[in-house]
C-alpha cells in the first residue's frame, strides 16, 4: 500500500509491544553501535597517527577546491552545508516523522528516521572526541564547530535521515513521484558531502567515512524495527 495515502488502522497482531521495540533497540542498534564506533574511531586514529601520510593526498583535492572558488558557489555551496546542519536535521525529521504517522498510523515506523540520525549523532560525537583530527590546510568558509574534522558529522546524518525517508518513498505507488522523491532524497547527502569539501571543512575520508556512518546507521534502524514488529508492516 502506498505510505503517501493513510494506511488502515493497525491490527493488535501487528503491533509490536514497547518492551519488543525497546530490546531490539538494545540488541540491534545499541550494541551494533558500539561496534561502529570502535571501528570509526580506529581509523580515524590510523589516518591521524601510521597513515597521516595520506591527508597529504587528501589537502591536495581541498587544495585545488578552494582554488576554484567562485562568489556563485560560494553562496550555492552555504545553502548545501546549511543543510546538514543540526538545527536542520532535526527540525526535517520531526516534520518526517510526524508525517509519517499520520500516512500509516504506526509510531515504531515514524521513528525510524529518528532512531537513524540519533544513533549517527552519537557515533559521530563519540568518534570526534577519541580521534581529533584538525580541518584541511585551506581556508574555512564555514564556522568550525567544537569538534573535529573526523568524521563529517554534516555528511552521516544527512545520509542517515534521508536513507532512512528513501525506505518510506520506495513504496509510493506513483512512478514519478516515487523517482523524484528517492532522486532528491539521494542527492542531499551528495550535495552536503561536496560542499564540506569544497567549503574547506572535511578531508575527503572525512566525507567518505561520514557516508558509512548514515549508511549502516540507516540500515539498522530499519532492522531493529522490521525485527520488532516481525516484518509485518516494514517500510520496504
Amino acid at each position: 500500500m502506498s505510505v503517501i495515502s493513510r494506511w488502515p488502522a493497525p491490527t493488535e497482531k501487528e503491533k509490536p509491544g514497547a518492551g519488543a521495540v525497546a530490546r531490539s533497540l538494545l540488541l540491534r542498534v545499541l550494541l551494533p553501535g558500539i561496534l561502529i564506533w570502535a571501528v570509526i574511531c580506529g581509523i580515524g586514529l590510523l589516518l591521524a597517527g601510521p597513515l597521516k601520510s595520506v591527508e597529504d593526498n587528501e589537502n591536495s583535492v581541498n587544495k585545488a577546491l578552494a582554488k576554484g572558488r567562485t562568489a556563485t558557489m560560494n553562496s550555492v555551496t552555504a545553502v548545501w552545508s546549511h543543510i546538514g546542519n543540526t538545527e536542520i536535521v532535526i527540525g526535517v525529521c520531526v516534520v518526517a516523522c510526524l508525517v509519517l504517522l499520520a500516512l500509516t498510523r504506526r509510531w515504531w515506523l515514524a521513528i525510524i528516521p529518528a532512531i537513524a540520525i540519533a544513533l549517527q549523532a552519537s557515533t559521530f560525537v563519540g568518534a570526534t572526541l577519541v580521534v581529533g583530527r584538525d580541518r584541511p590546510t585551506v581556508p574555512h568558509l564555514d564556522p568550525a564547530p567544537p569538534t573535529s574534522s573526523y568524521p563529517s558529522g554534516h555528511v552521516g546524518a544527512s545520509t542517515a535521515l534521508y536513507l532512512s525517508l528513501i525506505f518510506f518513498a520506495s513504496r509510493i505507488e506513483r512512478v514519478w513521484l516515487r523517482n523524484t522523491l528517492v532522486t532528491i532524497f539521494a542527492a542531499i547527502p551528495l550535495l552536503v558531502a561536496y560542499a564540506r569539501l569544497y567549503r574547506g571543512m572535511h578531508h575527503v575520508t572525512d566525507v567518505l567515512v561520514g557516508f558509512a556512518n548514515g549508511l549502516i546507521c540507516a540500515l539498522l534502524a530499519r532492522w531493529c524495527i522490521r525485527e520488532a514488529d516481525g516484518g509485518r508492516t516494514s517500510p520496504v
